[in-house]
C-alpha cells in the first residue's frame, strides 16, 4: 500500500510523523538523495542494507583518512 502525506517542517526543523506509524518502531532513518528525502523504518538490521548511492572517490582507497574527508565532502 503507497500512502502519500504532506507535513511542515517546524522552525526547529522537526518533522511530525502520524501517530499510527509507531507500529514501525521509534527508531527510523532518513535518506538525502539530490531530490527526496526518504524514511525508512530500522526495519535494517545494518545501514549497509540501506540501498546505497554511486559515489566516484579519487582518493587512494587504501588511505582511510583521506576517503572519509572525500565523502564528508559530498554532504
Amino acid at each position: 500500500m503507497l500512502r502519500t502525506i504532506e507535513r511542515n517542517i517546524d522552525p526547529q526543523g522537526r518533522i511530525m510523523l502520524p501517530k499510527d506509524w509507531k507500529r514501525f518502531g521509534r527508531k527510523v532513518v532518513i535518506i538525502e538523495t539530490d531530490e527526496e528525502l526518504r524514511i525508512l523504518s530500522r526495519k535494517y538490521k545494518n545501514l549497509s542494507d540501506i540501498p546505497e548511492k554511486v559515489v566516484d572517490i579519487k582518493s587512494d582507497l587504501s588511505d582511510w583518512h583521506s576517503v572519509k574527508d572525500e565523502l564528508l565532502k559530498l554532504k
